[in-house]
């Protein structure tokens, strides 16, 4: 069984754990890679996701052996018999759990980003990870689930080797696993996309899933509905499956699409502080990536304008047969040229671009042929971008500005400086794009 990506995997371990829905369970997810898959499966059982982070307890002198774990709230998983094998005395054991115990609290903090972690107490609580290699960090959060006071453990993986699915198998209360294939030599290879799970990402996905239940995975009713649309959607552009996230404020009178360049994602804060000031705005926002994971590293495609305003476009074709309302485009990096490329497309229908330290320059002769009102946003210390800026602003021919954020470097990362850009894009879509409706 090859999984396309770790969402295609949490959607698929969710059908087979349909069993567990009316046990109101919790869903654990692994951090890194096992919360995409893992959000997945809390979605489809309507049941909340947290993170269980926990930390290996190696031998001094043999870390890849462990004599035990240790996970929130005090919790410690400690193997008498590697101890006593080990001949680790108190000091040995008090030394590598204060330094990993650091380390547990920094990973949590910064995942939950503030929220209190889930009680398992009585409950069944599902640890879901991305596929098993030994299965021996699985095991150890099992264990922390239950001492954290679980009355059901379940653990759930896409893959795992035979070997170790039969250990898991006999020490769990249940074990759900998909495919154990005997030519197994790592987790990595039964994806065909298992790029590594950025931090963002993980935090990002357990932030959607305290806000509560998006709307159904069916069609959206567009920017006229009556109540909000949020939801995780997949677009088929020349091909290739993007994901997306949709947000449509009710009543919201226009949609942005968010067109990201290199070094920047649609879990991107930067992106996501603009997106929702766009959102309270009562704008709708569609972030979602013009490149694959296993694209992004690749600087050809990184540069390839042409592909990134193609699939831009098939994208917008998508969104319009699903609103009625005015679309715009906000670019970042490499992105900023490709919803510029786009918006000079034949019959391109886009009523407002907004660039964020962008390279419109790489547009070249398209920028000409643009025709929405655009306003170019730029760091006041970028001075290269701000010259690459107004070389493209003297070739474009529809209303334009550009707009320099004193101060301001590239990322915008100086304090208020990403909030200005917020209220620049805010302000040129309320202006050009609800005025249309």
């Amino acid at each position: 069984m090859l999984f396309t990506d770790r969402a295609d995997a949490g959607s698929r371990l969710a059908e087979a754990l349909r069993h567990l829905e009316g046990e109101d369970p919790v869903v654990l997810g692994l951090p890194r890679g096992g919360v995409p898959v893992a959000f997945q499966v809390a979605r489809a059982l309507h049941a909340p996701l947290d993170v269980i982070v926990v930390r290996k307890l190696g031998v001094p002198y043999q870390r890849e052996l462990g004599f035990g774990a240790i996970g929130e709230g005090g919790v410690r998983v400690i193997s008498d018999d590697i101890v006593r094998r080990g001949r680790l005395d108190e000091s040995d054991l008090a030394s590598v759990e204060h330094a990993e115990a650091a380390e547990l609290a920094r990973q949590a903090e910064r995942f939950r980003a503030g929220r209190q972690r889930l009680p398992l107490d009585g409950r069944t609580a599902i640890v879901v990870d991305d596929g098993v290699a030994t299965g021996a960090t699985a095991a150890a959060a099992c264990q922390v689930a239950r001492a954290q006071g679980a009355a059901r453990v379940v653990l759930a993986v896409p893959v795992a080797p035979p070997d170790a699915a039969e250990r898991l198998r006999s020490s769990l209360d249940e074990f759900v696993c998909l495919s154990t294939p005997f030519a197994f030599s790592a987790v990595g290879e039964w994806y065909r996309d298992f790029s590594q799970t950025p931090d963002d990402e993980v935090v990002s996905l357990l932030a959607q899933a305290a806000d509560g239940p998006g709307a159904s995975a069916g069609t959206p009713e567009g920017p006229a509905a009556d109540e909000d649309v949020e939801q995780e959607v997949a677009i088929d552009a020349a091909g290739v499956r993007l994901t997306g996230d949709l947000m449509v404020p009710a009543g919201a009178g226009a949609v942005v699409m968010f067109a990201h360049g290199s070094g920047s994602s649609r879990h991107s804060p930067r992106n996501r502080l603009v997106a929702a000031a766009l959102n309270d705005a009562g704008l709708g926002t569609l972030l979602f990536d013009l490149l694959t994971p296993a694209e992004e590293n690749n600087r050809a495609k990184v540069f390839d304008i042409e592909t990134l305003a193609g699939r831009l476009a098939d994208a917008t074709g998508w969104l319009r047969g699903r609103t009625t309302g005015p679309i715009g485009y906000f670019g970042a990096s490499t992105g900023a040229a490709a919803a510029l490329r786009a918006a000079a497309g034949s019959g391109a229908d886009v009523g407002a671009v907004v660039s964020r330290g962008g390279r419109p320059d790489l547009a070249g002769p398209h920028l000409s042929g643009v025709r929405a009102p655009t306003l170019l946003i730029v760091g006041g210390n970028d001075t290269m971008v701000i010259d690459l800026n107004r070389a493209a602003q003297t070739a474009l021919r529809c209303e334009n500005q550009l707009e320099i954020v004193p101060g301001a470097t590239h990322l915008f990362e100086e304090p208020g400086a990403l909030q200005q850009v917020a209220d620049l894009a805010r302000d040129w879509f309320l202006t050009h794009l609800v005025k249309q409706v």
